[in-house]
């Protein structure tokens, strides 16, 4: 996979809290991000995180006594939004997701839903589908300290790749949600894992290209004969810990299909 830009600092308006969760998956944790410029009334949190109470309590604190307006969901994986009912019953804020039965007091997101002005920032968010069917990212802009950045919940990490959860993730999708963030042009990126990164757009053209290559593997592997995912998996990402692999046959199933698809 080609390199993007290095990590990046977080802006003024930015708090990362880190839940204590880290594995193979979530790299070093899952990262919950508190947004509100400075001056600013109520906060916005990203990603309440898993179940953990002690989590969400340094995620409120975080917030200060200004309180929380709202909380996005980048998609309902446990590990970004199992927290969420606990949190809003700590703080009362309302709970955004793409999904209905993951909104709590509001309305769900869609493509294109914006908050302006809200925690001192223009907020708008994007469907990024991929990973998860109901992956989106947000775009922050309005910042009072440069550039826009955008947070990419799992559809980029900050460091490695990510998985293309099938069934409910499809590479298809997943492809044209790289396309869009690339376009976007140079943003900072806030990932669900890993570091900050300089680059949002950068990072996205190394996963497409990292994606590309793989597909180009699976072809390979398919016309050396293996047929199963499994076996895929064993050909194309022999050079992966072996604890990675059930991971990646859900991307080597998403890849099949997709070659299917578009044969």
């Amino acid at each position: 996979m080609s390199t993007p830009p290095g990590p990046a600092r977080l802006p003024v308006w930015c708090t990362l809290v880190r839940a204590e969760n880290p594995g193979p998956m979530t790299l070093e944790g899952t990262n919950t991000y508190v947004l509100r410029a400075p001056g600013a009334g109520a906060s916005v949190v990203v990603d309440p995180g898993p179940l953990d109470p002690r989590h969400l309590r340094a995620v409120a604190a975080a917030a200060g006594p200004q309180g929380v307006a709202l909380v996005l969901l980048t998609h309902g994986h446990p590990d970004h939004a199992e927290g969420a009912q606990l949190f809003r019953e700590m703080t009362g804020a309302p709970v955004a997701a793409l999904l209905a039965r993951l909104s709590i007091g509001t309305e769900p997101l869609r493509d294109g839903s914006s908050f302006p002005g809200v925690a001192g920032l223009d907020l708008r968010v994007l469907a990024t589908p991929g990973h998860t069917s109901d992956s989106v990212s947000v775009l922050v802009q309005g910042s009072p300290d440069g550039g826009p950045a955008l947070l990419t919940g799992d559809t980029v990490l900050g460091r490695g790749s990510t998985v293309v959860a099938h069934p409910d993730g499809r590479l298809g999708p997943y492809l044209d949600s790289l396309a869009r963030i690339r376009d976007l042009g140079s943003l900072l990126l806030l990932p669900g894992h890993g570091p900050v990164g300089a680059d949002a757009a950068a990072s996205a053209a190394a996963y497409l290209a990292h994606r590309r290559d793989r597909l180009e593997q699976v072809r390979a592997a398919r016309a050396a004969g293996d047929r199963t995912p499994q076996e895929v998996v064993r050909r194309v990402y022999a050079d992966v810990d072996e604890v990675l692999w059930p991971a990646a046959e859900r991307s080597v199933r998403a890849q099949l299909e997709y070659l299917d698809e578009t044969r």
